[in-house]
């Protein structure tokens, strides 16, 4: 009797349909919305980035009011609305805030040993690294356009009453949005890829930060080509390069890339950080 219920259950599982992937899209979501604090501090570094922004301009129009005096030798004084309304710092509080979400999503399975009922459930890893990738990269992708979005025509629209505010069309405008609002999810992708290589909390944000705002550091300066190549290539250099307005008065370096060769190198870390997830997931135990 027990060996018929046995073969029952083993015929009624090998016929059980598999997962389509818009299940797994859908588990994984139930995943993340059950964490809220997740999503949470994802929406509230957004409001952040928004406010820094904004407040960096603020404080501006009276320096635009009342612009310094012209020092002997140098161009008059030009405020430049993208270093400004697109700020570094608020676009460093994005990156670490999807990067740590992205590396949440992967080590955080593994820490409470959740990752075996998954597979369990859906042994195709690759179906579920893909779910995770297209839910994570699209969430931090909204929070990335709406940062860039809002940030560049709300400070916009308040400078336009001092006759320095940029239009969409206008020069690199455009370009700068939209390399404002990717790097957000290319954090996120290379936060997962770190999540599944280290399997840690701790080693993966302390590994988000060195890769973003330490090894920039360690690769800069105009002294040594080489050196100055790699640090140019690192996530966050090629937004600043893409947001880079060349009607400031602001320089860039003599070895600084390409416009095209910053969106390749930016779209080489999305792919790469995807592929080690999947390699990495795949291949090595739970």
């Amino acid at each position: 009797m027990s060996t018929m219920t046995l073969i029952r259950a083993e015929a009624a599982r090998t016929t059980e349909p598999a997962p389509r992937f818009t299940d797994l899209l859908a588990a994984e979501w139930i995943k993340l919305r059950s964490l809220r604090s997740t999503y949470w501090v994802l929406a509230l570094a957004s409001l952040v980035a928004i406010v820094i922004n904004i407040n960096a301009v603020h404080s501006d129009l009276t320096y635009i009011d009342h612009p310094p005096a012209r020092m002997p030798g140098f161009p008059p004084y030009r405020y430049d609305p993208l270093y400004h309304g697109l700020s570094d710092i608020a676009c460093y509080l994005m990156a670490i805030a999807a990067g740590s979400l992205g590396a949440i999503t992967v080590f955080g399975e593994y820490t409470t040993g959740m990752i075996r009922t998954t597979f369990a459930a859906v042994p195709d890893r690759r179906g579920v690294i893909a779910a995770k990738v297209l839910l994570i990269g699209g969430i931090t992708a909204l929070a990335g356009a709406v940062v860039s979005a809002v940030s560049f025509f709300t400070t916009n629209a308040m400078l336009a009453s001092r006759h320095v505010g940029l239009s969409i069309t206008e020069g690199v405008s455009l370009r700068a949005v939209l390399a404002y609002a990717a790097i957000v999810p290319v954090c996120a992708l290379i936060g997962m890829a770190l999540g599944a290589v280290l399997r840690h909390a701790t080693a993966s944000i302390v590994s988000l930060v060195l890769l973003f705002f330490i090894m920039p550091l360690m690769f800069g300066g105009d002294r040594y080509r080489w050196l100055h190549e790699i640090g140019s290539h690192l996530p966050l250099s090629t937004v600043n390069r893409l947001t880079y307005n060349p009607d400031s008065l602001s320089t860039i370096s003599k070895w600084a890339p390409s416009v095209l060769d910053s969106w390749i190198t930016m779209g080489v870390w999305a792919v790469v950080s995807v592929a080690v997830t999947m390699v990495v997931v795949r291949r090595r135990d739970v």
